[in-house]
């Protein structure tokens, strides 16, 4: 795999990750909430006005079509594990950010994966 595959794939694993840890802040900021017909148009007005909500769908955004031209250059067979990439980065941000916890069993599969991400890579 090229330098330049490689970089478009990570980039779009990260914007993939940032988006969920935007969207992890955002409900962070809003609190527990029940969808109901009843509150509705309530959470979905604040969920659509909220700045880390806006900010991961945005990610997701040009996430989608970083991930189109790395498929226009990667076989999917390769592109798509790489995707557990984000996993990790995942886990460790939240762990950084939001105090979530990582304990051991995380760590090992945390291991396995950047293991499985090297042996797709190298194929």
């Amino acid at each position: 795999m090229k330098l330049i595959e490689f970089g478009l794939i990570l980039f779009g694993v990260l914007l993939n990750a940032a988006a969920q840890l935007f969207l992890k802040a955002g409900v962070r900021q809003m609190g527990h909430f029940d969808f109901s017909l009843a509150n509705a148009w309530p959470v979905g007005t604040q969920l659509a006005t909220n700045l880390p909500i806006l900010g991961g769908l945005s990610c997701y955004v040009v996430s989608v079509v970083v991930w189109i031209m790395a498929l226009s250059r990667v076989e999917v067979s390769i592109a798509y594990p790489m995707l557990s990439i984000g996993y990790v980065v995942n886990a460790l941000l939240a762990w950084w950010l939001f105090g979530e916890a990582v304990g051991i069993q995380r760590l090992s599969g945390i291991a396995v994966i950047i293991v499985g991400v090297i042996i797709v890579a190298r194929s």
